[in-house]
């Protein structure tokens, strides 16, 4: 199928794959070497834009792709997001847009929120990254002390907090405010400095260290 599918200009994606790069290729093109379909029935899948794409449910019944075809997609997107979500751990994070950026591949296109903490020892090098909680975050009941209880437990020197919003809109709500300050006061009294807490959209990330909530 999609071997032999071609674009508007009579070459098709494989062949121009091969003569100009994978990056010559649209959207489309790129979906159909993926699903092993022509690119008019491919440009149907990423109509709404690749991030409707990516939060396709795949994995339902509702699905339209085949199954064999929904797991090459969601093993594409997994192997973007890893690769985008890596840090050299041995670098130090002076600055949360350092570790903002790899975040944001992994979580911005999640539909529940999640929240999790980047712990560092004493020269900003990354020990662990944890994810703490996942669903309906709400901060009244949301406890600063597993986010500190696995700093104490890596002997991690500070942290960087992060969650996402599924809305898409970065913007910190009261609640996310009010939770920073209290894990600040938290970390301060154990010793842990809470460096920055990003929230992150799609496509873009708000830093409260430099909102000056911090």
């Amino acid at each position: 199928m999609s071997d032999d599918a071609q674009t508007m200009g009579g070459e098709k994606p494989l062949d121009r794959l091969y003569r100009a790069g994978v990056e010559s290729l649209s959207d489309a093109e790129l979906v159909s070497l993926l699903v092993d379909r022509d690119v008019a029935q491919s440009r149907l899948l990423v109509r709404d834009g690749l991030p409707a794409f990516v939060r396709t449910p795949w994995t339902s019944t509702s699905s339209p792709v085949t199954r064999r075809q929904a797991a090459r997609v969601l093993a594409s997107l997994e192997l973007g997001r890893r690769l985008a979500s890596i840090v050299d751990e041995r670098q130090p994070i002076t600055d949360g847009s350092m570790v903002a950026r790899p975040l944001m591949a992994r979580y911005a296109h999640e539909v529940q929120e999640h929240l999790g903490a980047v712990y560092l020892d004493s020269k900003h090098r990354i020990i662990r990254e944890r994810e703490i909680y996942v669903g309906t975050l709400n901060f009244a009941t949301v406890s600063t002390r597993d986010v500190l209880r696995f700093a104490l437990e890596e002997h991690a020197a500070s942290l960087i907090v992060y969650h996402n919003h599924p809305s898409g809109d970065p913007e910190p709500s009261g609640d996310d405010l009010l939770f920073t300050h209290k894990l600040v006061q938290a970390g301060n009294v154990l010793g842990v400095q809470v460096l920055d807490h990003l929230i992150l959209a799609a496509g873009c990330f708000v830093s409260l260290k430099e909102r000056r909530a911090i």
